[in-house]
């Protein structure tokens, strides 16, 4: 791959590719593909399920690439999503996987929480899980 000569491009691939086993390693997991799409499909919901503002401040906490992924299909007007509960949020998740359903949807969410909660600020954490329902903050115990 040409280097760009910016460390934060060259850089992110691995920084990528470090999340993925991370969560692969939660998982207990070595599909790498299903592991991304958990970890998009997850990071979608989250921001979803956030005002316009909370998300904004969640996406400065991710690494450059995931923080695109994280934007991809933004529809700020939308957010937050209704409903917003556990039943919604785990709606979402299993969608993505109706051709290879989740064995433990929420043990899959709670690991890339679990994720999330190493490798962003613990303030940011704590803002994204109060903005959450109550429903689904006692998923994340």
């Amino acid at each position: 791959m040409k280097k760009t000569g910016l460390s934060t491009l060259d850089h992110a691939p691995q920084v990528v590719a470090e999340w993925l086993n991370d969560l692969e390693s939660r998982l207990g997991s070595e599909d790498r593909a299903h592991s991304y799409l958990l970890l998009r499909t997850s990071l979608h919901t989250i921001r979803d399920f956030l005002t316009p503002d909370e998300a904004a401040d969640l996406a400065a906490q991710l690494p450059v690439l995931l923080r695109g992924v994280y934007f991809e299909g933004f529809v700020p007007s939308h957010q937050p999503a209704h409903p917003r509960n556990r039943a919604a949020f785990l709606d979402r998740i299993n969608k993505a996987f109706r051709d290879h359903p989740l064995k433990d949807p929420e043990a899959a969410v709670q690991a890339v929480f679990d994720l999330l909660h190493e490798r962003i600020s613990e303030g940011e954490y704590q803002q994204v899980t109060q903005a959450m329902r109550h429903s689904l903050r006692t998923l994340l115990d």
